[in-house]
């Protein structure tokens, strides 16, 4: 674990500035909600805290990322139960959960010569054909699920479902699309978590959250090309 640790002192400048105005962006978010509502979600800040945290690692292609994202799935499950978001209950709890653990061993197994970032893989065309058949069969049996459970906001719930499994899949190839894939289901959530907002304003630092994940993700594309480039 301290191995992992260190991956701190492996930020850039930008890298800090980006995690540092992530964290600043989610605070502010909890503290205007605590504000307007009178009380604040505590919950919902640690999540974010913890998600903010773990998507700068996976951007540099650490362990830790990963090790992160399981924690905030967690949490995050429990936090979409709350407001009758099943979807992302199921999604987080048991499909991003589980990816993440093992994604972690699948990058632990693949480092890019002894250093802990992990090697970056160019997807097959099969593995293509697969990741989209088994979305499209995820979707429609989500679908029924979730409408059967009365999930809120239903169809942008499923479209999450399909979003999240794509980038899930896509992260355990270690491929740099993974980002493409989960800076579509980060809009996807700020649009369910503004209107979730919208009820109860304690939610709002997970409209933050995901605003903040967008630019992070965006830029794990980013250096994700750059380490494919690199290590070419």
């Amino acid at each position: 674990m301290k191995k992992y640790l260190a991956s701190f002192k492996t930020l850039t400048k930008f890298e800090k500035g980006l995690w540092l105005t992530s964290l600043a962006v989610t605070l502010l978010s909890y503290l205007l909600s605590y504000l307007f509502s009178g009380s604040g979600d505590l919950l919902n800040l640690i999540a974010s805290l913890i998600g903010v945290t773990a998507l700068i690692f996976v951007a540099k292609g650490l362990v830790l990322g990963q090790l992160l994202t399981v924690i905030f799935s967690v949490f995050y499950g429990i936090i979409s139960v709350l407001f009758s978001y099943y979807g992302e209950m199921i999604t987080y709890l048991f499909m991003t959960t589980p990816m993440a653990i093992v994604s972690a061993v699948e990058w632990i197994k693949n480092p890019y010569k002894d250093t802990q970032e992990v090697k970056v893989h160019k997807v097959t065309k099969k593995q293509l054909v697969v990741m989209w058949l088994l979305a499209l069969l995820i979707t429609v049996l989500f679908y029924f699920i979730l409408k059967a459970l009365n999930t809120a906001n239903l169809f942008f719930s499923t479209v999450s479902i399909t979003t999240s499994f794509v980038a899930s899949y896509l992260t355990f190839l270690r491929s740099p699309y993974y980002a493409i894939g989960y800076s579509a289901n980060d809009m996807v959530l700020i649009i369910l978590w503004i209107l979730a907002s919208v009820e109860d304003i304690s939610y709002l630092p997970m409209v933050a959250c995901f605003i903040m994940f967008l630019f992070n993700d965006l830029y794990g594309f980013y250096n994700w090309r750059r380490m494919q480039k690199r290590q070419k």
